[in-house]
C-alpha cells in the first residue's frame, strides 16, 4: 500500500461522519474517502446477505480509488458481515463495534444499556461481546427503531425526537441504567438530546477516538502512516443527493467535505 493513498470510510447513510473530527484529529494528514449509502439506508431493516454484498461492492470502489485501509463506520455492518467481508478482501478492514467494555468499568449503578439498531442488537456478534465484557452486570440491549432516520434528515433536537428518546430511554433508565453506549454511528450527533433525556448523571459513550487510535495503530504496525505535514482531503460519494449531502456532511462535521454523486456499482 502507498503511505499517501486516503483511508475509505463506509457506513450506510451519514452517521458515520461522527468518526471523522475523530480520525482527523488523530490523524489529520490522512485524507479520507467517505462512501455514504444514503440511497439504500436504513441498513438495519437488511437482509444478512444483502448487507454483505451491498457492503463488498462499495468496498471494491474504495479500493478503485487507491484506499490504503477501511473503517467500517457502521455496527450493523460490522454486527453480520465484517467477517465475511475480512475473509473476502485482503485490504485492511477496521471495524466499530459498540463500547460495552469501557462502559461496564465506568458504570456505577452496574447497569448498562445499549443503544443500536434491531440488526446489530439481534447479532450473535454482539451477544458474543456482551457476554465476554459483561462481568456481572447487567448490559440491557435498546432498540431504537428509527433514530438513525433523524440524523438522515439533519434533525438532531426537535420534540419529535425528544419524545422518542423519552419512549426508548425510560425503561433502561427505570431500570437504573447509569451509562448508555452509542451503538450506531448516528447517534452521536444526537448525544445532546440524548443527555437531556437521560439526565447529567448518566454517561454516553461514544466509540469515535477508540477507533481513530486502532486505524493508527493499524497504519503505524504496517508502516502506511501518511508521512506528510499538509492536512489530509475529505471526499464524500453519496447515494443520494450530494448537493444535500454534502450540506449535512458540513453541518454535521464541522469539516470542509467535498461532496459528491456515488455512481453504480457493479
Amino acid at each position: 500500500m502507498i503511505a499517501t493513498a486516503p483511508i475509505g470510510v463506509l457506513d450506510s447513510g451519514l452517521g458515520g461522519l461522527s468518526l471523522l473530527p475523530a480520525l482527523h484529529a488523530e490523524l489529520p494528514q490522512e485524507s479520507l474517502c467517505y462512501v455514504a449509502d444514503s440511497g439504500n439506508a436504513p441498513y438495519g431493516d437488511r437482509c444478512a446477505s444483502w448487507i454483505t454484498e451491498r457492503s463488498a461492492q462499495i468496498i471494491r470502489f474504495l479500493e478503485r480509488q487507491g484506499c490504503k485501509a477501511v473503517v467500517i463506520a457502521c455496527n450493523t455492518i460490522t454486527a453480520v458481515a465484517v467477517e465475511r467481508l475480512r475473509r473476502r478482501f485482503d485490504i485492511p478492514i477496521i471495524a466499530i463495534e459498540p463500547a460495552i467494555k469501557p462502559a461496564v468499568a465506568l458504570s456505577r449503578s452496574g447497569v448498562v444499556a445499549v443503544l443500536a439498531t434491531t440488526r446489530t442488537l439481534g447479532s450473535d456478534s454482539l451477544q458474543r461481546l456482551r457476554e465476554r465484557h459483561g462481568d456481572g452486570r447487567r448490559i440491557l440491549f435498546v432498540p431504537c427503531p428509527g433514530l438513525a432516520d433523524h440524523v438522515e434528515r439533519g434533525e438532531l433536537h426537535s420534540p419529535g425526537l425528544l419524545a422518542q428518546l423519552r419512549d426508548l430511554l425510560t425503561p433502561a433508565l427505570e431500570q437504573g441504567a447509569d451509562t448508555l453506549v452509542l451503538g450506531c454511528t448516528h447517534y452521536p450527533f444526537l448525544i445532546d438530546a440524548i443527555a437531556e433525556v437521560a439526565g447529567s448523571q448518566v454517561r454516553i459513550i461514544d466509540p469515535s477516538p477508540a477507533v481513530a487510535a486502532e486505524v493508527r495503530r493499524r497504519l503505524a504496525a504496517s508502516g502506511t502512516l501518511n508521512p506528510g505535514r499538509q492536512r489530509g482531503r475529505i471526499t464524500l460519494w453519496s447515494s443520494a443527493s450530494a448537493a444535500k449531502s454534502r450540506h449535512l456532511a458540513g453541518r454535521l462535521s464541522g469539516l470542509h467535505v467535498a461532496a459528491q454523486l456515488l455512481p453504480p456499482l457493479p
